[in-house]
């Protein structure tokens, strides 16, 4: 599918301001959806909304593909609808306004969800709200198995799954109906969670929406072990039969970003196993994520066409082998049950010309990092003299430094051979190093081009999002106000996007 020509901003909503210590769906992101459109860009990427657990990757730490991160849902929001009372809400104001402190934001932020729960509820008493009603009917398929989960998993005090009793970790029947009963209150509690979220952010959607904004989700190809898709799923993943613990677990071999692979510990699909059903459970996925955005990124595309598998147990992603994947036949299913595919391939990586196959197959764009264009030859595909039309070009990504962080850290042929490609003579001519390779990007002959806000606003190291070489102290980054999207930047950025047809 060929896109229309245009441009847009990578911003997590985490990363949001507001005052309690994380990016929600309050003003900030209407705020933010304004900026866009005053600025002349027409998409919005996100990561991955779901619910975080350890660490907080929305990739691999995920309590399920389905569900929405309660940390998001705006508090203010709550006083509006009668759930809460302003005098009784405390910010975080004084704490890093640049960074998350998951540590003091999931205590605070859940205070004040449970009080909203304790009125709902009396609420209740006196009358049936027709709208959650509706809401929990709708999403039953993946909303029963996740609220029941997490209410399991709270009372086994975080423990894993294939931890928890036998008769709870294999879901016989009977266990499953004792504990719903036993559990009510806190499987309730979830979904009304799960009720204000996707509440909150179908209103931010349609607001984008009208404005002309179009959002790009995050399908990330790989499930954490402890959530609910593998809990309730479990004949679909490589498990030991006996200790139901990865039998495989999922990585990269030695890469850009790593000398020995990078080992993010999912467990690997059983592909048969999926095969057999019509890959039912990928299809529902597809769908309800089309439900709250309008095109899918696919976070590494290349195991559709083979993946990479290390033995369960391995400290590092180096013994690993490569496994076909049915692609094809998934892909050709896919369309069957959506129609055209609102799908974006992330082609990062070890790419081989059978990865490249597949993805022009279904003429999906592939993506193209500029910071990843200098450190070789003429030949390098994330060159813009080798772009196609169908692709997506970032500056840089989540997993990228920022613009200035990069050039400070890259080294002399790097500088050199930047410097030569945009016409300079030395690196020591280039100044506002963001602003030349946001420019570099929109003036590509790429369809579409997206930059993340931390280059926009020139901010440099500090401002990194994820850094894949190390687990620890990542996803927390935020912007300080919305007074930064200044008139004066959105005149600047509209007049690019102006300029090249954006």
């Amino acid at each position: 599918m060929l896109f229309q020509r245009s441009s847009g901003i990578l911003l997590h909503p985490t990363s949001f301001p507001s005052q309690h210590g994380i990016g929600d769906l309050g003003k900030s992101a209407y705020e933010f959806i304004d900026f866009l459109k005053r600025s002349g860009y027409k998409l919005w990427q996100i990561l991955p909304l779901g619910p975080t657990a350890e660490e907080h990757s929305p990739y691999i730490m995920n309590y399920s593909t389905f569900a929405g991160n309660p940390l998001m849902i705006n508090l203010e929001r709550l006083v509006q609808e009668g759930l809460l009372e302003a005098e009784e809400i405390v910010s975080l104001e004084g704490k890093d306004p640049h960074k998350v402190n998951f540590e003091i934001v999931v205590p605070h932020k859940a205070l004040y969800l449970q009080k909203a729960y304790t009125r709902f509820k009396k609420q209740l008493e006196h009358q049936p709200d027709t709208e959650f009603e509706t809401f929990c009917q709708k999403h039953s398929a993946w909303l029963n198995d996740y609220a029941l989960f997490m209410a399991l998993l709270e009372a086994h005090e975080s423990k894993a799954w294939n931890y928890w009793e036998p008769a709870l970790a294999h879901r016989e029947p009977d266990a499953l109906k004792a504990k719903t009963e036993e559990l009510q209150e806190p499987i309730l509690y979830q979904k009304f969670l799960q009720f204000l979220f996707f509440k909150q952010w179908e209103d931010l959607r349609h607001y984008a929406n009208e404005q002309g904004i179009k959002i790009i989700g995050d399908i990330s190809i790989y499930v954490c072990h402890n959530s609910v898709d593998v809990w309730a799923n479990s004949e679909l993943f490589q498990l030991n039969p006996d200790t139901l613990e990865p039998t495989y677990i999922a990585g990269v071999p030695p890469d850009f970003f790593s000398e020995t692979g990078q080992l993010w510990g999912n467990p690997i699909y059983n592909w048969d196993a999926m095969q057999k059903t019509k890959f039912a459970w990928w299809i529902q996925r597809f769908k309800t994520t089309l439900e709250y955005v309008d095109y899918v990124r696919i976070d590494h595309f290349r195991a559709f066409e083979a993946y990479w598998r290390v033995p369960g147990g391995e400290k590092n992603a180096i013994k690993g082998e490569w496994i076909k994947a049915p692609g094809y036949e998934f892909f050709d299913l896919l369309k069957q049950a959506l129609g055209d595919l609102p799908v974006l391939a992330e082609d990062l990586g070890i790419i081989t010309p059978e990865v490249e196959q597949l993805r022009d197959h279904y003429d999906f764009p592939g993506m193209k990092i500029l910071q990843f264009g200098f450190g070789g030859d003429a030949n390098s595909v994330h060159l813009p003299h080798n772009y196609v039309q169908n692709c997506l070009v970032y500056t840089g990504t989540h997993d990228n430094d920022t613009a200035i962080g990069w050039w400070e850290t890259a080294n002399t042929q790097e500088k050199q051979y930047f410097a030569e490609y945009l016409g300079y003579s030395s690196p020591d001519e280039i100044t506002n190093i963001n602003w030349v390779m946001i420019r570099l990007a929109l003036s590509s002959v790429a369809s579409l081009a997206i930059i993340p806000l931390q280059d926009i606003l020139s901010l440099g190291h500090s401002a990194r999002m994820n850094d894949p070489r190390d687990n620890a102290g990542n996803w927390r980054w935020r912007y300080e106000s919305s007074e930064l999207l200044t008139q004066e930047l959105s005149d600047q950025l509209l007049k690019l996007n102006r300029l090249y047809g954006r």
